[in-house]
């Protein structure tokens, strides 16, 4: 029975200076950085969510042939691939937070139906949404 996701993966072009992204701007921790030969098993997470790992992936062997990896990087490069949703519990004060420590912004917060979002793109150019959720309101219309 699946009790829940543990680590997510997200392809990075450089796994060094994801690391130095993700904490130093994103504030996020590191759980785990291992060599095994040429294999590097780095992941990071936020303080306040313990039970998920973030994989910094670097495309290629033993998981892809020359071709898809060069294929991955081209996709990742020109920021074709989202890597998901962080959740915040103010996005207008973590935009300008993050903001502040060089963090690029692809879209500014902006209220949506499902609560404020703000768009950035990592230093590999993965793109995430920051959003502040609303409370759900079913008898709501947004259309």
């Amino acid at each position: 029975m699946i009790k829940g996701l543990s680590h997510s993966s997200v392809y990075v072009l450089d796994q060094d200076s994801a690391k130095a992204f993700y904490t130093e701007k994103l504030g996020f921790e590191v759980r785990q950085d291992l060599r095994i030969g040429e294999f590097r098993w780095l992941t990071v997470g936020p303080a306040d969510q313990p039970d998920l790992d973030f994989i910094l992936m670097k495309p290629g062997p033993p998981q892809h042939d020359a071709e898809t990896e060069k294929q991955i990087r081209e996709l990742v490069a020109k920021g074709a691939l989202g890597g998901g949703v962080w959740k915040t519990a103010d996005c207008r004060g973590t935009h300008a937070e993050l903001a502040a420590r060089g963090v690029t912004f692809l879209q500014e917060p902006a209220e949506r139906p499902y609560g404020i979002e703000a768009v950035f793109r990592d230093d590999s150019g993965n793109w995430f949404s920051l959003t502040q959720p609303h409370a759900f309101d079913p008898g709501k219309d947004w259309g």
